[in-house]
């Protein structure tokens, strides 16, 4: 019996560590197998350009010495030279349809001499080169500046949901597991995510995952809010509390900004109102006017392609100028 009893015993123990093993090897396999399928739904083309490239645009490397940095702001998930690859190869492929295009475009529409086509493709090349480098450089700026926002207006209600965990006693680590599986899409989920990986996939331990996360955020709110639970944990603090400080901090800034919001929003409409509503008015009278009379000048000084011009291109681009303005000043939530 003793014997029968330690093989069932020693049986179960088998069995409790293979399930064990199976269990553990699940967990970064199931990872990798996500970061896998995310590579290949939607960083095809940074693969693709950077296996056509490959070393050949180490030349380009410096054109973009801050955009590595910007990368990871930004939250792209792009490697830095497959990034410049892509920037490369888009850069070249464009400019080659601007350079055949636009002269067969001038030369077969608009009846323009040969040379003068050939020299306006050149010029439309060069301009197409410039401009196409310019918006990669300027995008991941761009990305890193919306998350830093998105992320700086979210952060009462961050900080509000980390401080009601702490407070019931959960761990740091257990916290951003929570934020990274919530169900409403907020902007520190995909930091949680990350944060998440770095411990469960990389190995890291929960302080040197959240000084990675603050190192590469935008915000430096953000960052101040990793840093001082950092040195909560650190020091032995009590974690709820600081937590709760953080989120009547941060309610306070809410309410100044929603206050300087509505100032701003109280200036741009006065300048919506004079430049879009009544300065276009005035001048289309004064261009149908002078028109009717025969006034004004030929060519470009013809009141009626002024009248067209303003219509057609002045009010839409103004109007879109100022819903940029708006978005950059206005809060995500």
């Amino acid at each position: 019996m003793t014997t029968n009893k330690f093989r069932k015993i020693c049986k179960k123990v088998h069995e409790s560590v293979d399930k064990m093993k199976n269990f553990s090897s699940s967990i970064p396999n199931r990872l990798i197998n996500r970061n896998r399928d995310v590579q290949n739904k939607h960083t095809s083309p940074w693969l693709f350009a950077y296996r056509f490239l490959g070393k050949r645009t180490a030349m380009f490397l410096p054109l973009f010495k801050d955009a590595d940095t910007n990368l990871q702001k930004s939250g792209m998930k792009a490697n830095f030279k497959a990034y410049v690859s892509l920037a490369v190869l888009s850069t070249a492929i464009l400019s080659a349809v601007a350079l055949f295009s636009i002269p067969l475009v001038l030369f077969f529409v608009f009846k323009l001499s040969f040379v003068s086509s050939i020299l306006f493709g050149v010029g439309g090349s060069l301009l197409t080169m410039a401009l196409t480098l310019i918006g990669f450089y300027i995008y991941p700026i761009l990305r890193a500046d919306s998350l830093k926002r998105t992320l700086e207006d979210a952060l009462p209600f961050i900080s509000g949901y980390m401080a009601i965990l702490a407070g019931a006693g959960v761990p740091v680590a257990n916290i951003f597991r929570s934020l990274a599986k919530a169900d409403v899409s907020l902007a520190i989920s995909s930091e949680a995510r990350t944060i998440v990986r770095d411990m469960e996939l990389l190995g890291m331990d929960v302080l040197s995952a959240l000084e990675a996360a603050s190192k590469r955020t935008p915000s430096a709110k953000f960052k101040d809010l990793l840093e001082g639970l950092i040195a909560t944990v650190h020091s032995g603090g009590n974690m709820a509390k600081y937590l709760a400080q953080r989120f009547r901090h941060y309610v306070g800034l809410r309410k100044i900004a929603l206050r300087q919001f509505a100032d701003t929003l109280g200036v741009l409409a006065e300048f919506y109102v004079v430049l879009l509503v009544a300065g276009p008015l005035i001048l289309v009278v004064m261009f149908a006017v002078m028109a009717m009379l025969g006034g004004g000048g030929q060519g470009l000084l013809d009141p009626r392609f002024l009248l067209y011009l303003l219509t057609y291109l002045g009010i839409p681009l103004g109007s879109i100028v100022f819903l940029i303005i708006l978005d950059m000043v206005s809060p995500r939530r």
